[in-house]
C-alpha cells in the first residue's frame, strides 16, 4: 500500500480509502489509486481488512432444508427469493455463506458467529424452527427471518401477508360464480395456515352458501401433490370448482390431476396458486397466482440484517401482496 501511496502521489491513508471506496475521497482521486494499483498487480487482502475492521463482511443464509425430505428443495420460489437476497447483499459488498441442512440448531449458529464465519443471518423459510430462532434471538443472535410473525416472536420476520392473500383469493372464486373451495396445503406451517385463515375469513363473510374442503400435504414436491390430487378425486364424487393452494407447484400438480379426471381450468374449475414463480405465466393455461416480490423482499431482508448487525433494532415488515389474474 505504501507503494501504491508513493506511485499515486497520495498519503497511505488515502489509498487505504480510496480501495474501500470511502466517500472522502473524491472521484479522480480514487480513480487515479484503482490505475497505479490495478497497473502494479496489488490486491487488497480482505482477510486481513476483515480483522482490522473486526466484521467479516459475510452474511449466512440458511434455507429450511428440513421441511423438505430429503433435503430436495422443488420449489422454484425458495430459488428465487435466494436470488433476490444475493443481488441485494452483492449491492452492500456482503458476501453470502450457505448454511449446510445440520446448521439448523441454534449452538450451531453461534459457533458460526464466534468463529467469524458471518456477521448475521437470514433465515429462508422458518418452517417448524420457531423455537430455534427464538433461542437464537434471546441470545443476541443478528437474524432475519423469511416468513410469518408469531405475536410473540422476538426476532425480526419479513413476510407477504398471507391472509391477504387467502382473501384476494376468495374474493376472487366468488365473482366467479365459485361454491365449492378448496384449500391445498400443510397449515402446520405457519405462513400456510394463514392462507387458509384469509380463505375462511372471506367463506364466513359471505352471504354465498359455500362447501369448503382441505386436502393436507405432507410434502412440497410436486409429485407429491399430484399423487394427493388423484387420491382427493378417488374418494370424493362431487369435484371442487375452486382451488387455492400453497404454492404454484402445487396448483399445477392439481390442475393436471384434474385434467386428467375431465375437469378443465378454467371452465370446470377455477385454480389460484401463491408465489408466481416464473414458470407460472407460461403454463398451460397461465396461472392466476398470489405475488410476492421476491425483489423487495431480498433487499428488505439484507438492509434489515445490516441494521441489526449495527445495533439497531428494526420492526418485522410485510412486503406487497397482490393477485396476478391469468387464464385458470
Amino acid at each position: 500500500m505504501a507503494d501504491i501511496a508513493r506511485l499515486a502521489n497520495v498519503s497511505k491513508p488515502t489509498v487505504s480509502r480510496a480501495l474501500s471506496n470511502n466517500p472522502l475521497v473524491n472521484e479522480k482521486t480514487r480513480n487515479r489509486v484503482l490505475s497505479v494499483a490495478a497497473e502494479h498487480g496489488y490486491a487488497v487482502n480482505r482477510n486481513a481488512q476483515k480483522l482490522r475492521h473486526k466484521r467479516t463482511n459475510t452474511i449466512a443464509v440458511s434455507m429450511d432444508f428440513r421441511s423438505h425430505r430429503q433435503n430436495r428443495i422443488s420449489d422454484p420460489f425458495m430459488f428465487e427469493l435466494l436470488a433476490g437476497v444475493s443481488e441485494a447483499l452483492g449491492d452492500h459488498n456482503q458476501d453470502l455463506l450457505l448454511c449446510a441442512p445440520n446448521h439448523n440448531d441454534a449452538s450451531a449458529f453461534r459457533q458460526i458467529l464466534t468463529e467469524r464465519g458471518a456477521d448475521g443471518f437470514i433465515i429462508l423459510g422458518q418452517g417448524h424452527r420457531e423455537k430455534m430462532l427464538a433461542d437464537c434471538a434471546a441470545a443476541g443472535t443478528p437474524l432475519v427471518v423469511w416468513g410469518a410473525a408469531a405475536p410473540d416472536a422476538n426476532y425480526c420476520v419479513v413476510g407477504s401477508d398471507n391472509f391477504l392473500g387467502g382473501q384476494l383469493a376468495g374474493e376472487h372464486f366468488i365473482r366467479q360464480g365459485r361454491r365449492r373451495f378448496l384449500f391445498v396445503g400443510d397449515t402446520s406451517f405457519r405462513e400456510i395456515h394463514e392462507r387458509r385463515q384469509g380463505l375462511k375469513h372471506v367463506i364466513n363473510n359471505s352471504d354465498q352458501a359455500i362447501v369448503f374442503d382441505d386436502v393436507e400435504l405432507q410434502s412440497f414436491r410436486y409429485e407429491s401433490a399430484h399423487d394427493a390430487a388423484v387420491r382427493y378425486l378417488d374418494v370424493n364424487e362431487t369435484i371442487p370448482d375452486a382451488v387455492f393452494t400453497w404454492s404454484d407447484t402445487a396448483a399445477m400438480a392439481f390442475i393436471s390431476a384434474f385434467r386428467d379426471a375431465g375437469a378443465h381450468a378454467p371452465d370446470d374449475v377455477s385454480f389460484v396458486g401463491y408465489n408466481d414463480i416464473p414458470e407460472a405465466r407460461y403454463f398451460y393455461p397461465p396461472l392466476t397466482t398470489i405475488r410476492q416480490d421476491t425483489y423487495q423482499a431480498g433487499r428488505m431482508l439484507a438492509a434489515k440484517l445490516l441494521r441489526i448487525i449495527d445495533g439497531e433494532s428494526p420492526k418485522s415488515a410485510t412486503i406487497r401482496t397482490e393477485l396476478i389474474v391469468r387464464s385458470t
